[in-house]
């Protein structure tokens, strides 16, 4: 049934240039290794995301680059800066932009939203008209990602101050927030949320009140975000079908989340309109990243 449908832009990929080993317990596909796999699951086109501006031979702006090179029209690439020379970031993603780079991503700097290297980081990214992508954590030194507080009020004020910066929220800590029960621990915030969603929570308010607020739907911090409640994520993807993005977060061909599936299932069976599914799935990637 899913050959009926239009094929899906996936805007959350990680991939290596060439076939590496593994990596203590990360497996990791090349670009080409990974494309049937893609085809398996009804995805056309891919967005690599970047995780440095130099360093191992994977995920760095540089290789990144090298694969859409290698692979046009099959995958684009996001880019990513080290935290550091604040006063050189809008020239370094200038240059990045200049290269191919279609946003900022995934930020994974374990710094406060606050911090005076990501407000650059934004600042820049707004003029450049480049979206950006941001991995959330719940502390400074605890797991890896951008820090906001319980609430995400350092979101919040971002959102206020950079408005014509568009912003994707992404991972545990973001998508948790889908519920008004969210919990306050940082072990807690990092979790999947679960059960029904309690209505009130903080992402719903900020995605109704910042129009400058997307949402990345990878892995399964967005999939339970949407499925746990799945009358609440339906009335979610219908009310902001214009700034969601699917996407998975794949790193090699074991991997299938699951939100990829229910999204075709919930189409085919009329719980949500083809139009805001053809959105979701990749109108707003070829509107947005013009792709």
């Amino acid at each position: 049934p899913t050959s009926k449908l239009m094929k899906k832009i996936d805007l959350h990929l990680h991939l290596t240039p060439f076939q590496i080993p593994k990596l203590g317990k990360m497996n990791l596909a090349s670009a080409k290794n990974m494309i049937p796999h893609l085809q398996e699951l009804g995805i056309e086109k891919g967005v690599l995301m970047s995780s440095a501006e130099k360093g191992l031979p994977f995920g760095t702006n540089k290789a990144n680059k090298a694969i859409c090179d290698k692979f046009p029209g099959k995958y684009y690439w996001m880019c990513a800066l080290k935290p550091e020379h604040p006063e050189t970031v809008y020239e370094r993603l200038s240059l990045y932009k200049q290269q191919g780079a279609i946003g900022v991503g995934e930020v994974t700097i374990n710094k406060r939203l606050d911090d005076p290297f990501l407000q650059a980081l934004f600042a820049a990214a707004e003029k450049l008209d480049m979206p950006v992508t941001c991995h959330m954590s719940p502390e400074e030194g605890y797991s890896y990602g951008v820090v906001d507080e319980p609430g995400l009020p350092l979101l919040e004020s971002v959102l206020q101050k950079y408005p014509k910066l568009k912003i994707l929220g992404h991972s545990q800590v973001f998508w948790i927030e889908m519920s008004a029960d969210a919990p306050k621990d940082k072990e807690s915030r990092n979790q999947w949320g679960s059960g029904p969603v309690v209505p009130g929570g903080r992402v719903p308010e900020l995605f109704e009140k910042y129009p400058n607020l997307y949402g990345d739907l990878s892995a399964n911090s967005a999939g339970c975000a949407l499925m746990r409640d799945p009358e609440f994520g339906l009335a979610f993807l219908e009310k902001y079908a214009d700034r969601l993005f699917f996407a998975t977060d794949m790193v090699n061909t074991d991997m299938v989340f699951p939100l990829g599936a229910w999204l075709d299932e919930m189409v085919e069976t009329g719980k949500l309109r083809r139009q805001t599914y053809e959105k979701v799935i990749r109108g707003n990637a070829e509107r947005i990243f013009v792709l």
